[in-house]
């Protein structure tokens, strides 16, 4: 597909009808029963509800993304002496700007750079893609967000996506994949920031805290994006250009 190409959903006959992107983020081996190393519950589940967007021409653009570190990345437990992943966290300092930096939570080691866990699942349809974003490469930064890293003066990473969307005329982002309360939530936030009308799919997509996931849910639509369901009507209408 010609990534400037709106097909459906362009402009016509002066009705104003939305330019979609879907963002299938980060369904990964390693995010994945059963051999995962940092499998999220039922995180196969969602991939037909994915396949079934996938298949629909009413997105413009269809990008996924892949975590894709180094070995040595800091999100990773096994890289600080005596942490533990799930449970201890670190600070990332901005290797520019020594004022700046943030905390994250620390991880099993997952989505290592030309290893199985990295892979795309099998049963995703691949085809139907029309980029594959790889994200998390810096060592150094932690990037949940598909869009860029969470430092800001300056900026260490920066995927080039916002600008993608923009060219092909993209108005309003579909966000689905995992995990439901990290890179899906905070790809979504930055869409959100960046101006596209944002929603969230909830029945395509999986926490890792599924205790927490209702109270996620409710701060994901106080940033401004829409958690929807499967029937509803701006999820419907995707289905009705077919």
């Amino acid at each position: 597909m010609d990534h400037h190409q709106l097909g459906p959903n362009a402009q016509t006959g002066g009705d104003v009808k939305l330019a979609a992107a879907l963002l299938v983020v980060d369904m990964q081996e390693d995010f994945c029963p059963p051999n995962g190393s940092l499998a999220v519950a039922e995180g196969r589940d969602v991939v037909p509800l994915i396949n079934a967007l996938l298949a629909l021409p009413s997105f413009a653009l269809k990008i996924a993304t892949k975590d894709w570190h180094p070995a040595n990345h800091i999100s990773f437990a096994a890289n600080h002496a005596g942490k533990r992943p799930f449970v201890d966290t670190c600070t990332v300092v901005n290797p520019y700007n020594a004022l700046e930096s943030y905390e994250t939570r620390l991880w099993p080691v997952h989505c290592v750079q030309h290893t199985p866990g990295a892979a795309l699942l099998p049963e995703l349809d691949e085809a139907r893609l029309d980029r594959v974003i790889e994200k998390g490469i810096d060592a150094r930064v932690e990037m949940y967000s598909a869009f860029y890293d969470p430092l800001r003066s300056p900026r260490v990473s920066d995927s080039g996506l916002a600008a993608m969307l923009k060219a092909a005329g993209i108005t309003h982002v579909y966000v689905v994949g995992l995990a439901g309360d990290y890179c899906v939530r905070s790809t979504a936030a930055d869409a959100h920031a960046e101006g596209f009308v944002t929603y969230v799919i909830d029945e395509a997509t999986r926490a890792v805290d599924t205790q927490a996931w209702s109270r996620c849910k409710a701060e994901i639509e106080a940033s401004g994006v829409r958690v929807v369901s499967r029937g509803s009507p701006e999820v419907k209408q995707l289905f009705r250009e077919v």
